[in-house]
C-alpha cells in the first residue's frame, strides 16, 4: 500500500481530532469580524479558498484568499493566515517575515520542526495528519475541518460521510474518463480547484475546474461521451441535464462536499495505480517547494 492511501484512509480520524484543537486553540484563530487574508500555495491555496469562503458566507468577516506569491501588499488586513503543510515553503516563509510587526500572523503546519514557528506570530501545528507522500490529502481536509470546526461549521455527520467516501466503490467508468471537469459553488469552488489538481499531481489525468455557473459559458464544450463533470455540492437548476445532453457522465453526491473529496483522492489514487504510476512521487515535484536566488523571477 502507498503512503497516500495510508494517508487517504487516515481521515476521519484527523478530521475529529482536528475539531478538538480548533476548540482548544480557537484564540490562535481569527475572531469574527476581523478582515482576514488566507495564503498558501498549491494544495493549500486552494484550501485556503474554501476556507475563506466559508467564513464569508457565514457572516463572519470578510476573508481573502490569494496564493502567497499574489499576496496584495497595498491592503490592510487585521489577520494573515497561512497554511503551510511542509512550514518550509519559500513563499509563504517570505510573505511571513515581510508582514511581521505590521499584521499578525498565524499558520498552520503539520511540523513544529521547521522554519514556520519562527516566522509567524502564533502557530497551529496538526502534526498528525502529516504525510510522507509528495501529494497532500490528509492534511489539506484536516486543515480545513480545523477552519471549519472554529467556525461552527463541523459536524460528526462530515466524519461519517468521510467514512462513506472511503467504503462506497467509485463510480464506474471513472477510472477509463478520458477528461475532468470539477465543478464548484461558494466554499466548494476550492474544493473542485484541488480536485482537479489531486487528478493531474497522482494520474496524470486532464481536468479542468470551474465555478459551476461558469461551465456554460464555454467550458461546457468539451463534454463528450468517455469525459466526466463532477459537481460538489448542489448544482444550479438544469446543468446536471445539459451535461448528460452531451454524452458526458455527470458524477454528484449527497456526501459532505469535504468527504466528496475524498472520493476524488481515491480516484486519483486508482487511476495513477492502473496506469503504473507511482502516487507518492508525482513527477517534477517535491514534497515543498523551496527556491534559492536562481529560482526567482
Amino acid at each position: 500500500m502507498s503512503h497516500v492511501e495510508t494517508e487517504t484512509a487516515g481521515q476521519p480520524e484527523c478530521w475529529r481530532r482536528a475539531a478538538e484543537i480548533a476548540a482548544a486553540r480557537g484564540a490562535a484563530l481569527p475572531a469574527t469580524g476581523e478582515r482576514i487574508a488566507v495564503v498558501g500555495c498549491g494544495t493549500s491555496y486552494y484550501m485556503a479558498q474554501a476556507y475563506a469562503a466559508l467564513r464569508e458566507e457565514s457572516g463572519q468577516g470578510e476573508s481573502d484568499a490569494y496564493a502567497a506569491s499574489e499576496f496584495p501588499f497595498g491592503r490592510t488586513y487585521d489577520r494573515v493566515v497561512a497554511l503551510t503543510r511542509s512550514g518550509t515553503t519559500t513563499e509563504v516563509l517570505e510573505l511571513l517575515t515581510r508582514l511581521r510587526g505590521s499584521t499578525r500572523t498565524v499558520a498552520v503546519t503539520a511540523d513544529p520542526l521547521t522554519p514556520v514557528m519562527d516566522a509567524a506570530d502564533q502557530v497551529v501545528v496538526l502534526d498528525f495528519a502529516d504525510e510522507r507522500s509528495v501529494v497532500q490529502t490528509r492534511f489539506a481536509t484536516t486543515a480545513l475541518t480545523l477552519f471549519r470546526a472554529h467556525l461552527g461549521l463541523h459536524t460528526e455527520e462530515a466524519v461519517r460521510d468521510a467514512e462513506t467516501a472511503l467504503a462506497e466503490p467509485l463510480p464506474e467508468g471513472l477510472l477509463e474518463a478520458t477528461q475532468f471537469s470539477f465543478l464548484g459553488r461558494g466554499w466548494t469552488v476550492g474544493l473542485a480547484n484541488e480536485a482537479a489538481l489531486k487528478m493531474k499531481e497522482a494520474s496524470l489525468s486532464w481536468t479542468e475546474s470551474y465555478p459551476a455557473m461558469e461551465y456554460r459559458h464555454g467550458p461546457i464544450s468539451i463534454a463528450t461521451a468517455g469525459t466526466a463533470t463532477w459537481m460538489f455540492g448542489s448544482a444550479p437548476e438544469g446543468l446536471a441535464e445539459q451535461v448528460r445532453a452531451t454524452g458526458a457522465r455527470w458524477v454528484e453526491s449527497d456526501l459532505d462536499p469535504l468527504a466528496d473529496l475524498v472520493r476524488v483522492q481515491r480516484l486519483a489514487i486508482a487511476r495513477a495505480t492502473a496506469r503504473g504510476l507511482d502516487p507518492d512521487l508525482p513527477r517534477h515535484l517535491t514534497r515543498s517547494v523551496v527556491l534559492d536566488g536562481t529560482d526567482r523571477a
